[in-house]
């Protein structure tokens, strides 16, 4: 399966302001434009609790795109679940793989946050990296990956400027290091 991770943070690596998860209050235009187009084009949608928890208000389900939320608590959620649109799991990345397989996904799409993305990348498991860098800087905030104990190299494929306030759109195909 192909995965592939899109992200958007600040100059200094903040992808929220402080405990405010709304992204939107700082991000441009442009890399919400890119950000819809991309969920838009893909099937599957993996995002973590937190994230989850921060745009539920804004998730629209739809036939034939599955979203699926990883959570330590799946049950919580039983009563907002929509089966083959919205669906919250406690499985391993390399786990929600093989069921997504199974399923006839061959792309993943993880929308984030810093948790889920340490998880994929420790598991040696992203693909691709589409990381806006919006011209700010927070001085307190959540990172695109927790701490952990991994190493990856990655290959600039494509660098784009998305306005004139310097917002910047990077891709990156990841070259695993074991």
């Amino acid at each position: 399966m192909n995965v592939i991770l899109v992200m958007v943070q600040t100059v200094n690596g903040k992808i929220t302001k402080g405990n405010d998860p709304n992204i939107y209050s700082w991000t441009s235009k442009e890399d919400a434009d890119f950000f819809f187009r991309l969920l838009k084009k893909h099937t599957l949608i993996v995002m973590g609790r937190g994230t989850y928890e921060a745009v539920k208000k804004n998730i629209r389900p739809r036939a034939g795109q599955l979203r699926i939320v990883l959570t330590r608590n799946p049950a919580k959620y039983q009563n907002v679940a929509i089966p083959s649109q919205l669906e919250f799991h406690s499985a391993s990345p390399e786990e929600l793989i093989r069921q997504m397989e199974k399923r006839g996904f061959a792309t993943m799409l993880l929308v984030g946050g810093g948790e889920l993305n340490k998880a994929f990348f420790q598991s040696l498991l992203i693909d691709e990296l589409y990381l806006t860098i919006e011209p700010r800087i927070f001085g307190s905030g959540k990172h695109v990956i927790k701490d952990g104990d991994f190493t990856q190299n990655l290959r600039l494929i494509s660098l784009k400027k998305l306005n004139e306030q310097g917002t910047v759109l990077l891709h990156y195909r990841i070259e695993h290091v074991e």
